[in-house]
């Protein structure tokens, strides 16, 4: 029995061609993961069954829910639809939900315009919904906000609206990118155990093959708009007739070519018993005030030339540590010191420069209405005597060569790259100064596999020619383990263990190292089906 079917299905908007001749099903109960880069049609072949297309937008072909033929019908009926037959999962949960209104008020919200319920049933069902996604009441009150909530906690709030009334086709739209790697799985275990309790078919639309290679029955890989190989999961991973699923495999498990770090004890970055707390509001008239340490006497030491990996789940405190580290947020106690300098948020100008910063958004951090020329200059202001002129200009060709851009990109604006290469652009704007210490704050978790690949390797060419130190914080334990030479862990505050970073990866000691790498998505061993199948070796 199949519940969805789509045939040849084709959407241009305005004269531009986005999908071609995309065809595929899913039965009740079945797992099928839609996978390929940015761009690819992925988001757009899922609107297009949701029916949440531009106006501008022209559609040809079936696209079929059981029996009922999607495009043919008129915006009431497809109303109806929405939230009761079919519902969707979308990738950021704060955009998703209404920041004014109270998770149980946003849950209730679909089933009172689907049903005839009372609010006092539906208020009661939302809390059931709440429940099954591991939000219960007691914990979790329905008079929460979003933002009284962690990310993996308000994507629990959007999956329970999605899944209110039971739909019978379920679109989770890259639901786990931006979650750290427990948090992950606990979603994705989630969607699974959905699947099989409600019969409903799920409809998984991700950049990551090692995300649903355990997890998905079927595999569609999408490239410019068209399907270019399709199958059962294992089978499809055990031919990869096409080379372009081949090369999604490869940049889901790619490791960079690390030089080796230069041996000495010179070093730039010392933290020492570092402790941050934050107030917390009172809970009484004149209470006294009561604090949540987000850092706990912390310490560590960063060495010239040296690559070391942060990482924890959200929450554990990497982005106040992140803060401190950069100036911006004062200690209770403790120290930190640069390049043998007090860091705090009066430290020097000159200080300053020697530290730089790679934000997970790259278009967040940068200004729109400014040029590259403009963006990627803007550290010169530390400099007591920034370059001028000619100067001004090879400074600028120099930084965007190192990233793999050409000088001629200084003149355009931020919008007319893509998300590598604005985040190319972003490392030009840390280089460009030469600092001594690049933080790469979760700096590649938004971008899809082949362009990680990419970015990554370019952080390994960047420290053979520029003798780089970092500081790699990042959710994503594969990519750390192989772009730094000692990894951190951090929990709750503290760092529970420490150590070279295969080593820590091979033989973790802490019970939370071990948990954390149980959790992370691995692609499956196909060594045995490499002598009589397509899989580069």
């Amino acid at each position: 029995m199949t519940l969805l079917s789509v045939e040849n299905l084709s959407l241009n908007i305005g004269d531009t061609p986005i999908l071609r001749d995309v065809s595929f099903t899913i039965a009740p109960g079945e797992i099928v993961a839609v996978t390929g880069e940015s761009g690819s049609g992925k988001s757009m072949t899922a609107f297009s069954v949701m029916q949440l297309l531009p106006e501008a937008a022209h559609t040809t072909g079936h696209i079929r829910l059981n029996d009922q033929d999607l495009l043919s019908l008129s915006e009431p009926q497809l109303c109806a639809l929405r939230g009761n037959d079919i519902g969707m999962v979308f990738q950021e949960p704060m955009t998703a939900l209404n920041p004014v209104k109270t998770i149980g008020a946003q849950v209730m919200e679909t089933i009172l315009i689907h049903t005839a319920m009372t609010p006092d049933r539906a208020k009661e069902q939302a809390r059931d919904m709440l429940s099954r996604v591991g939000l219960p009441p007691d914990r979790f009150p329905l008079s929460r906000y979003p933002h009284e909530l962690s990310g993996g906690q308000r994507q629990r709030v959007v999956i329970a609206m999605a899944i209110a009334l039971r739909p019978r086709l379920l679109i989770a739209d890259e639901p786990t990118t931006a979650l750290d790697v427990t948090t992950q799985a606990q979603i994705l275990d989630l969607l699974k155990e959905l699947v099989a309790e409600f019969g409903m078919g799920l409809m998984m639309i991700t950049h990551d093959l090692a995300v649903v290679s355990d997890m998905a029955d079927r595999i569609i890989v999408m490239r410019q708009g068209e399907i270019v190989e399709q199958g059962e999961t294992r089978a499809l991973f055990g031919e990869m007739k096409h080379p372009y699923t081949r090369a999604l495999f490869e940049a889901s498990g790619h490791r960079v070519d690390l030089p080796d770090a230069p041996d000495g004890p010179d070093p730039i970055l010392a933290v020492r018993n570092a402790v941050r707390d934050y107030p917390l509001p009172r809970t009484r008239l004149f209470a006294p005030r009561e604090h949540h340490r987000a850092v706990n006497d912390i310490s560590f030491t960063i060495h010239n030339g040296e690559r070391v990996g942060l990482v924890g789940e959200s929450g554990c405190g990497k982005s106040t540590l992140t803060r401190a580290i950069l100036g911006l947020e004062p200690l209770q106690s403790g120290d930190i010191t640069a390049f043998g300098h007090p860091v705090g948020p009066a430290m020097n100008p000159a200080l300053r420069a020697g530290l730089q910063v790679v934000f997970q958004d790259p278009y967040g951090s940068f200004n729109p209405r400014h040029r590259v020329s403009r963006i990627i200059t803007e550290p010169f202001h530390l400099l007591p005597d920034p370059p001028g002129g000619a100067d001004r200009d090879t400074a600028i060709a120099t930084a965007l060569t190192a990233v793999g851009l050409s000088p001629s990109d200084a003149t355009k604006y931020i919008h007319e790259f893509s998300g590598g290469q604005r985040q190319r652009i972003a490392i030009a704007r840390a280089l460009i100064i030469r600092p001594k210490l690049i933080i790469f704050d979760e700096a590649v978790s938004a971008l899809d596999v082949s362009i990680r690949a990419q970015i990554l390797d370019l952080i390994a060419d960047l420290s053979r020619s520029h003798t780089l130190s970092y500081l790699f914080i990042s959710h994503d334990l594969s990519v750390v383990r192989t772009v730094t030479d000692r990894v951190l862990v951090m929990k709750s505050g503290e760092i529970v263990e420490q150590g070279v970073t295969e080593q820590v990866f091979s033989n973790p000691q802490h019970p939370y190292t071990q948990t954390l790498i149980a959790a992370a998505p691995v692609l499956p061993d196909l060594s045995h089906l490499k002598e009589n199948s397509h899989v580069p070796a």
